[in-house]
């Protein structure tokens, strides 16, 4: 009698990301959405959304794994090959840097292309799109358990934050995070990167408003 192997996403597969669309798999099965239904089923995919699959690590097939909002949000952006036109920023951003504590039910990722707002299947959340050139932002290298990418530099998140802290719809953990931040900021490069981008008279209000408020 033969063991049972579980299912497994083919490594060479992966090389396309950890979170996977059928079309990346037409090199691998005759009919990819079959395929992939059989290992959502067996626990080696997970759905996000509509077409939009994540790698579950081995060492989590068969339980309830999820992955954390800001991980799925750079790793949907970034599927296709797009990792190095896409970056966490804003309320992402500042989640990843700790400046934010909760959990939130929105991603924000800055992308080339407009995209429209994603709403996940697997939990209440959603990944907002906003069109920056990303290659204009500071941005820094980020690893999550979805792959790498990029996030914001605590300067350009607390930037973006200042400029636009509605994004995301949610005002104040912009704000709490805009607190956050702008003790570790070096003010000398948020002060350039507002000048770069035309949004120096917003930061220096707010520095100035941090001063009066330490």
């Amino acid at each position: 009698m033969m063991a049972h192997v579980a299912a497994r996403v083919p490594p060479a597969l992966l090389n396309h990301g950890r979170v996977l669309r059928p079309i990346d798999a037409q090199n691998f099965y005759t009919n990819p959405r079959a395929d992939f239904a059989r290992l959502e089923r067996r626990g080696a995919l997970h759905r996000l959304a509509p077409g939009l699959f994540a790698a579950v690590p081995d060492d989590a097939v068969g339980s309830d794994w999820l992955p954390p909002l800001e991980a799925a949000a750079l790793a949907v952006a970034a599927a296709g090959g797009r990792t190095d036109e896409v970056a966490l920023m804003g309320i992402s951003a500042a989640r990843v840097h700790a400046a934010i504590p909760r959990a939130l039910n929105v991603a924000v990722v800055a992308v080339e292309r407009h995209r429209r707002t994603l709403r996940l299947t697997d939990r209440e959340a959603e990944i907002l799109f906003v069109r920056r050139d990303v290659g204009r932002l500071d941005v820094q290298r980020h690893r999550t358990e979805l792959g790498q990418g990029w996030v914001t530099t605590v300067e350009q998140t607390a930037l973006d934050l200042i400029a636009r802290p509605d994004v995301g719809g949610a005002p104040d953990a912009a704000r709490e995070a805009i607190a956050a931040l702008i003790p570790r900021a070096d003010a000398d490069l948020l002060r350039e990167l507002a000048a770069a981008q035309r949004r120096r008279r917003v930061v220096d209000q707010a520095l100035a408003h941090h001063r009066r408020m330490a």
